[in-house]
């Protein structure tokens, strides 16, 4: 069983930004995709960004050049930056990791862009 644990989201005004970081309870290298995902009121989850277990990067065209994937093998996380947010941005965001036998979801954290 692996655990996905989401941090540093809130409130932040347009234009601002926030890092959020997903801890795993395993070995990050081990698991093929990690993504981060966000899912507004009354919306569809979407997906937002992954990395690959080699660390080849992905981005939906909505966040490309305002956010960026990484991760920290030694700390087993992964991280969004999110730089100029918009209030449309707004959602509960959540780390997912995938392998070929299954995948984990973390339990969201929310992010809110607004003046």
């Amino acid at each position: 069983q692996v655990r996905l644990v989401e941090s540093g989201g809130g409130l932040v005004q347009p234009g601002g930004s926030l890092r959020l970081s997903c801890a795993a309870s395993v070995d990050i290298v081990s698991i093929h995709f990690m993504t981060w995902w966000r899912q507004a009121p009354g919306k569809q989850r979407e997906r937002v960004a992954l990395i690959t277990n080699s660390g080849t990067t992905d981005y939906e065209d909505f966040v490309k050049g305002r956010f960026t994937i990484s991760r920290d093998t030694a700390k087993d996380t992964i991280y969004l930056q999110m730089d100029n947010l918009k209030p449309e941005d707004t959602a509960v965001y959540y780390c997912h990791a995938l392998t070929i036998t299954t995948e984990w979801w973390g339990e969201g954290i929310q992010v809110t862009v607004s003046s």
